[in-house]
């Protein structure tokens, strides 16, 4: 069984370069362009928001709970639209990234953690890089391949975006694999 301390440079390293590869996603791929759309008219639909959408936090409507959700007021209400979600976040946020970049590489440093107890656990020392590609791998590509569908199912995220998610996931997963293998102890 190998120490959880042992792969402390995979785990850090793995975290950096997602992250790193991750901004690069983002910022210069193409194939996330059109993820999000605009609406008609986008400052009158604002003017009439911003009154009632303030705070941060997600908003769904028309919003019914338990029995109200089988009415027929709130069914008409479904019917006649529109049905949104809607994510308002803080100004701050949105104009200073630096806090969510922060948090994404603690969230890749976690992931990258629980791979490295998952490998521990089931990879003695001196495995070969194979077995640890694909053991850390499957873990990684469980971690960051499957984030958007949830969000699919049941949020309406488009399935094409959670797809796209799932394509950047395999590349987090391959380079997260590749960097245990190379790096696992001998």
């Amino acid at each position: 069984m190998v120490s959880l301390t042992a792969l402390w440079l995979p785990i850090v390293l793995s975290a950096v370069i997602v992250f790193f590869v991750s901004a690069a996603v983002w910022m210069a791929m193409p194939h996330h362009r059109k993820d999000f759309a605009t609406v008609d008219d986008e400052d009158s639909v604002m003017d009439a928001l911003r009154p009632h959408l303030s705070a941060p936090g997600m908003y769904y409507f028309p919003f019914a709970e338990g029995a109200e959700m089988r009415t027929e007021a709130y069914k008409e209400k479904v019917r006649k639209g529109p049905v949104a979600i809607v994510k308002v976040r803080s100004a701050d946020s949105t104009l200073n990234m630096g806090p969510a970049m922060m948090k994404s590489l603690m969230l890749y440093l976690v992931v990258g953690i629980f791979i490295a107890y998952l490998a521990s656990r089931t990879l003695p020392i001196g495995t070969d890089y194979m077995t640890v590609f694909q053991v850390t791998g499957t873990a990684a590509f469980l971690a960051y391949g499957f984030i958007g569908f949830q969000e699919s199912i049941w949020f309406a995220l488009p399935g094409s975006v959670a797809f796209k998610h799932a394509l950047d996931g395999l590349v987090y997963a391959l380079l997260t694999a590749g960097v245990f293998g190379w790096l696992w102890p001998a």
